[in-house]
């Protein structure tokens, strides 16, 4: 089946379709900064939001964009479907499928569901977060962000060659680690994973230490896992005291940031775990602007696989 028209994992894209999709959102940012941010781009397509696990941002995060695209939204409540009389998740894509599905928006507790569902249905598929596998619409989020606040502050020609990225925390449990990781690699960066040896993959995404002090200082971008005590199934730390000693961004650590240094989280943010100070008071600290950059990415992965040659995105 033709990948261009899914968003499966980043390994979907090569780096000019990266490059592609974040030009894209730079459009889609300026939709949003408008007193209407709502165009006709999509008038006529239908996204189904397909979500198997807990969401806030992202699922609210995916219905925004398809709105503001002016398509039609449908969203499948799991807790009162019929996947709770038996219905297969073959059975419950083909349904839904019949009713003029464009794009299933797919989240699910088990990696690998969205290749499957592709598998099931002529609509396109858009993976919302599989399991520990990938989220590839957070790394272009992230990415976007990464880029547009470098610009910003520091000039047009900020790029990713050479960025020095440390992502902090439970990497093995992290879909969003592995699908920033391999997109950062496709630009350029130098990508470094920081935690406890046993939060790090059995196959190494990239360079990993549990020195967070050594690194701090030759960062650029310090990105900030939560624990995911939900997808553990064996203590893997000491004390979550030990890993705040460790591994949290404190008073004293965010300090000795450079002022250049760009401070992220994907979110939930469980505060006083692994960072202890208010991000507020950080002038590197983007977690707001990302959730709002959110929208704007997923509007150009919407519009870059349903959206036609034809369909014009400043309408």
């Amino acid at each position: 089946m033709d990948t261009r028209r899914h968003l499966r994992g980043i390994g979907d894209l090569d780096r000019a379709a990266l490059e592609r999709l974040l030009d894209l959102t730079d459009h889609m940012a300026e939709v949003g900064r408008r007193a209407n941010p709502k165009v006709p781009a999509l008038r006529g397509r239908t996204v189904c939001n397909l979500f198997f696990e807990d969401s806030t941002r992202t699922r609210m995060s995916f219905d925004t964009a398809a709105k503001r695209l002016s398509a039609d939204t449908m969203t499948l409540a799991v807790g009162s479907s019929s996947v709770n009389k038996g219905e297969s998740l073959r059975d419950t894509v083909e349904t839904l499928g019949a009713m003029g599905v464009d794009a299933f928006v797919v989240r699910h507790r088990s990696s690998g569901v969205p290749w499957r569902i592709a598998e099931w249905t002529e609509s396109s598929v858009i993976n919302a977060g599989d399991g520990w596998h990938q989220h590839p619409t957070q790394a272009l989020l992230d990415l976007y962000t990464i880029r547009s606040e470098r610009a910003r502050r520091l000039g047009e020609d900020a790029g990713f060659e050479g960025l020095r990225v440390g992502v902090i925390g439970d990497i093995r449990h992290s879909r969003v680690a592995r699908s920033l990781t391999e997109a950062l690699g496709l630009l350029g960066a130098v990508v470094v994973h920081i935690g406890p040896r046993t939060l790090m993959p059995p196959t190494p995404l990239a360079r990993s230490t549990d020195d967070l002090d050594g690194e701090l200082e030759d960062l650029d971008v310090v990105y900030l896992l939560r624990m995911q005590n939900e997808r553990m199934d064996a203590a893997l730390i000491p004390s979550g005291e030990e890993y705040t000693r460790r591994f949290a961004l404190d008073p004293q650590r965010a300090g000795r940031l450079g002022e250049h240094v760009l401070v992220m989280h994907p979110g939930p943010m469980n505060r006083g775990v692994e960072i202890t100070v208010d991000p507020t008071t950080l002038p590197g600290a983007v977690v707001t602007t990302q959730v709002t950059n959110g929208i704007a990415a997923r509007m150009a992965v919407l519009f870059d696989l349903l959206g036609g040659v034809e369909t014009e995105v400043s309408a």
